[in-house]
């Protein structure tokens, strides 16, 4: 697979929306993460699927990859470097900390490796975000990197997590690494599904749907 070199610079973020930008100021953001290989298209379907009181975002990953986009590079064993996710967390964030500004907060949803982006920036900024969405991902293994703030993510911030046990994609190591950390430190809410691989289906955005507004938008 490919790597990026140390000289690359990453591209403006490209951006799409669900309401035009007249008609986001005040609403709750709701920043959507794409996985490998895919783009800021990939997800966007999605808002028509969820509460109607966000601001919808879906950011494009910054590296090509394939006819798509990925956060950081994957090695052949789908093993990562943390100093690429952290490079790719920081280019996140410098662009929510631009546009963050009228929205009275933010939520993550994450798909596969965005999933593994979505509670990298949680776990970077525990105070930052309202909530987070992971669907059939990860979560990353920091070791003891200072960056992550782990110990100060006491179990109050909410988060969903879908999948399917049959996920071929994300590894056994993966999920019970995640496992252990999620219990550890969200407000978990866990659903398992049959039949949806790794994918999505109608039941769970609608799951994804309850989530968001009783622990978001209630709130």
């Amino acid at each position: 697979m490919e790597t990026m070199t140390d000289a690359e610079v990453f591209p403006a973020p490209v951006v799409l929306w669900s309401h035009p930008e007249d008609q986001r100021d005040g609403k709750p953001l709701l920043v959507l993460l794409h996985g490998y290989g895919a783009n800021e298209q990939d997800l966007l379907s999605l808002a028509d699927m969820l509460p109607g009181d966000f601001a919808v975002a879906s950011v494009r990953a910054p590296i090509a990859m394939g006819p798509g986009f990925t956060w950081f590079p994957l090695t052949a064993s789908i093993d990562y470097s943390l100093d690429r996710v952290k490079e790719a967390s920081a280019y996140v964030l410098e662009w929510i900390d631009a546009i963050r500004v009228g929205h009275p907060s933010v939520t993550l949803l994450g798909f596969s490796m965005g999933m593994a982006m979505a509670t990298t920036l949680l776990r970077q900024r525990p105070t930052d975000f309202a909530a987070v969405v992971g669907l059939s991902g990860f979560v990353v293994d920091a070791g003891d990197d200072p960056s992550f703030r782990d110990s100060e993510l006491d179990g109050t911030v909410p988060m969903f997590w879908g999948r399917d046990q049959q996920d071929p994609v994300i590894t056994p190591d993966k999920i019970d690494f995640t496992m252990a950390w999620v219990r550890k430190h969200v407000k978990l809410t866990k659903v398992l599904y049959t039949g949806m691989w790794h994918g999505i289906n109608q039941q769970e955005i609608g799951h994804v749907g309850e989530f968001l507004t009783h622990e978001v938008l209630k709130k």
